[in-house]
């Protein structure tokens, strides 16, 4: 089986933690595109991102191999690539730092602060935790492992190594690592714990929320309580399957959605920098043996949920 060739090293930095945007132009068997930049309007065309790629080109943005200055009348070649930053929009800067709690040559593990992204995607970009740790700690080939709700906080894997990323990867696509999450929400007598919630969840691309829907269960969580006060519980949540938002939808079918919740059990739009009242969802412990050095980890987040300790401005069994 032949390998494939890896592209040529990129001519650009990252940037604010950022890769550039690396291209590598398809075959042209019919010479459709006599230009690059032909080409790339072309590829980009129907959106902003024609404009913008044809002001990058001008203003010689756009690089190949070695750091060349591509030219929008640059003949077309098949199979070559071309590396260029965005222009990134400004961000609320998120005012929470990044714990390390472990490192090792291999492995990273942090504890996520609530409203910060694991890594980018549509608005957040810069303020996300794999950008941020790259700077910080300048390992520009840090990658997830996994990734965590912009909303949850708690304990995040990133793999240091760009030849240990699968392995780590695969740990979690296999389910080998025991996972547990915390919770508060409103206490109802009327039901009896552990219980295992076992329903189909299925996420439309574009809509916020997650649902149930009828059909064969694609999800399972257990469920425990392990504390109570004043009509307040605390969960102990552990799921079986990773499905989008699975603990706080399968809370919210047991009729506690989670404090703080501005999906379930009603979209709320907050501010992007409204901190006040983060969801009360906790990535609390990780535990697996180790692909790279065969070494037992369990990490456990030092976070607390506030509404625990400070009730205040919270109503149990409402989310917004």
């Amino acid at each position: 089986m032949r390998r494939r060739a890896q592209p040529p090293p990129s001519p650009l930095p990252q940037r604010a933690g950022i890769d550039p945007v690396r291209l590598r132009l398809p075959p042209d068997p019919d010479e459709k595109w006599p230009d690059l930049g032909g080409y790339l309007a072309g590829h980009y065309a129907g959106g902003p991102g024609a404009e913008v790629i044809a002001r990058l080109l001008h203003a010689g943005r756009v690089l190949g191999p070695g750091g060349r200055v591509l030219h929008a009348s640059d003949p077309y070649e098949p199979g070559a690539y071309l590396w260029f930053h965005r222009d990134l929009a400004a961000e609320p800067q998120v005012p929470f730092p990044v714990p390390v709690l472990y490192r090792d040559p291999h492995l990273l593990v942090v504890d996520k602060p609530h409203f910060l992204a694991t890594t980018p995607r549509g608005s957040h970009v810069t303020q996300t935790a794999l950008a941020r740790l790259r700077e910080e700690l300048d390992l520009p080939a840090l990658s997830p492992a996994h990734r965590l709700d912009r909303l949850t906080a708690g304990l995040v894997m990133f793999s240091i190594r760009p030849e240990d990323r699968g392995a780590y990867q695969l740990l979690f696509q296999q389910r080998r690592v025991h996972k547990e999450y915390e919770a508060l929400a409103a206490l109802d007598p009327s039901l009896a714990f552990p219980r295992t919630v076992r329903s189909r969840i299925e996420k439309t691309r574009g809509v916020i929320a997650a649902a149930e829907v009828p059909g064969e269960p694609n999800a399972e969580s257990l469920v425990e309580l392990t504390a109570a006060q004043g009509g307040l519980g605390r969960y102990r949540l552990t799921p079986h399957t990773g499905r989008t938002h699975q603990l706080r939808v399968h809370m919210n079918a047991l009729g506690l959605p989670i404090l703080g919740d501005p999906v379930y059990p009603q979209v709320t739009d907050p501010a992007p920098d409204d901190y006040r009242r983060p969801l009360q969802l906790l990535a609390r412990v990780l535990e697996f043996t180790d692909p790279v050095t065969g070494a037992t980890h369990r990490f456990e987040s030092a976070r607390t949920l506030q509404a625990w300790h400070d009730r205040d401005g919270w109503e149990a069994g409402t989310g917004g």
